[in-house]
């Protein structure tokens, strides 16, 4: 059987010395500024022992976010589960929260790396989740402000992850901030109409 972009393999514990490898120097590096040969002499292994478990840096990135694409199915899906609009907002905005909070290091490297636009390209899971995302938060006939509060919000939720600025606040207070702005932007009445 072969292994594609969009399949990855599950994870054991060759495997998962190797993502988190492979996230450290992400974060440090970027996606396009690290090899395989890093991650491999990270982890005190040959360049042919990282191929064993991906054949191509995409698949690795990807299996590096997998978990983190689940989890945002997940919230997608508890939050289309509820009923009405606002209760629907609410679950996926508290659920993307402490999702983002809890994982900073790989949110931030997987909103601004340029190899992650280039797999939402390639990898179905990545494209449907962004235009769930979009559907539900902006819902059904989204005005002009509407749909620009959504991707201001969205876009916006890796500003205070990666800045130096922010880097010192706890979690505690981050999410907070977070969900209020979100609220804001999200769940203004004028906002909620129609």
């Amino acid at each position: 059987m072969t292994t594609t972009v969009g399949e990855p393999r599950p994870v054991g514990p060759g495997r998962q010395r190797l993502h988190e490898a492979a996230l450290r120097l992400f974060a440090e590096h970027g996606i396009s500024g690290t090899s395989l040969q890093m991650i491999a002499d990270d982890i005190g292994v040959t360049k042919a022992a990282v191929y064993y478990h991906y054949k191509t840096k995409d698949e690795l990135v990807i299996g590096v976010v997998a978990p983190f694409i689940d989890r945002v199915f997940a919230i997608l899906e508890a939050g289309q589960a509820r009923r009405g609009r606002r209760g629907q907002i609410e679950t996926v905005l508290e659920g993307l929260v402490d999702l983002i909070v809890e994982a900073r290091k790989l949110y931030v490297v997987a909103a601004i790396d340029p190899v992650i636009a280039h797999l939402h390209e390639i990898h179905p899971r990545m494209r449907e989740i962004a235009a769930r995302m979009q559907d539900l938060l902006a819902g059904p006939d989204p005005d002009d402000e509407r749909r620009v509060a959504v991707v201001f919000f969205l876009s916006g939720l890796v500003g205070p992850l990666g800045d130096e600025s922010c880097r010192d606040m706890d979690d505690d207070t981050l999410r907070g901030l977070l969900l209020d702005i979100g609220r804001r932007f999200l769940l203004q009445r004028k906002a909620m109409r129609g």
